[in-house]
């Protein structure tokens, strides 16, 4: 069994104005659970990087670990990539964006990855206004390493063990609102028709642009009552031995405009309610949002769509006054002015 798709596509596959055909934005064929949500944000980004006519060797995609983090591969496979260790790929990001300010960055992260352990690496690149788009999958659990309950998981829900969770979940929007972000969308991973304009506009966003995209797991987030998750791997256990068996789940896609409140059902029969937000809503209202997110939480609602903005944003690279050469491109003339140059630059703080 191989991983690795075709080279070959068909001759008449539409092309964008750099010749490039969506194939090109593609990368290897994913392992993740059939129907995993994380799988349709693949395919929204390849779509969204087409339409905008991006070269792939102009994306620089970072990610740290967990399911949400294999991503990368699964995308744009002629592109720069770089998979950093659990919780530090905002970190990482920064110094690449330091280094060269030329490329566009995505970075891939879940709600493990930053909301624990990354959670201080997380508040940093917002506060910074890092230029990236920061897409954080959210699913409210540890895929990876069978299912705890990650910092964004529902108060009261069930984890595996049978005791509810007893902490407040992290609300990733409302903390980077908080924390001045220039950019927060918020978004259902089998919406496809909002997510692609949303991942458009945070790629085009001079700063630090947060999309917050709910996707449930279709294997190991079974707790009772949380508004991410399902159960049903357990369900369908093969009995001969002790091996779990994860039959192949239907990916859950919805349609639906901001004039009505639209019920999800998962597979396990839980619901979530999405409520985009209407046409006329103004982004740049930041305490507007502040307040709608909180009564849509008491709501037991999830708010999606382009929450705020700031089209005033200065990104890091601007704030600091970094250069527009890539450090790897300096000379040694860029680098060692000269005596005269130092001089110059010791009398300025005399």
């Amino acid at each position: 069994m191989t991983f690795l798709k075709p080279k070959f596509g068909h001759p008449r596959l539409p092309k964008n104005e750099h010749g490039y055909t969506v194939k090109d934005y593609e990368g290897a064929i994913s392992t993740l659970c059939a129907g995993c949500g994380h799988d349709s944000i693949s395919a929204a980004i390849v779509e969204a990087c087409f339409d905008l006519n991006i070269e792939p060797h102009r994306v620089a995609k970072l990610s740290g670990i967990g399911c949400s983090s294999k991503t990368p591969t699964y995308f744009l496979s002629n592109s720069h990539g770089f998979n950093s260790v659990h919780g530090r790929m905002p970190s990482v990001a920064t110094g690449a964006n330091l280094a060269n300010r030329n490329l566009i960055y995505i970075g891939v992260s879940g709600d493990g990855d930053s909301a624990s352990i990354g959670m201080g690496q997380y508040v940093h690149a917002i506060r910074r206004n890092l230029n990236i788009t920061y897409i954080v999958m959210n699913n409210g659990v540890y895929g990876l390493t069978k299912g705890q309950d990650s910092a964004t998981a529902d108060c009261g829900s069930v984890a595996k063990h049978g005791v509810p969770t007893a902490f407040q979940a992290i609300d990733m929007c409302g903390l980077a609102i908080e924390l001045g972000a220039t950019f927060v969308g918020q978004s259902f991973s089998g919406d496809k028709k909002q997510m692609i304009p949303l991942i458009k506009a945070a790629i085009s966003h001079p700063g630090f642009a947060l999309l917050n995209i709910i996707s449930p797991c279709v294997t190991f987030n079974n707790n009772a009552g949380s508004t991410k998750s399902y159960d049903y791997a357990r369900e369908h256990n093969a009995a001969l031995s002790k091996i779990d068996f994860v039959p192949v789940g239907k990916e859950i896609t919805t349609d639906y405009d901001h004039t009505k409140v639209n019920v999800v059902e998962l597979h396990d029969g839980s619901k979530i309610k999405l409520n985009k937000l209407s046409p006329e809503w103004n982004p740049h209202d930041r305490l507007s949002i502040v307040t709608a997110l909180h009564e849509a939480r008491q709501r037991q609602e999830i708010l999606t769509g382009l929450l705020y903005i700031d089209e005033q944003s200065v990104e890091l690279n601007d704030l600091i006054n970094s250069t527009t050469v890539p450090l790897n491109q300096l000379t040694e003339q860029d680098l060692c002015p000269g005596s005269a140059v130092l001089e110059q630059i010791n009398a300025g703080y005399r």
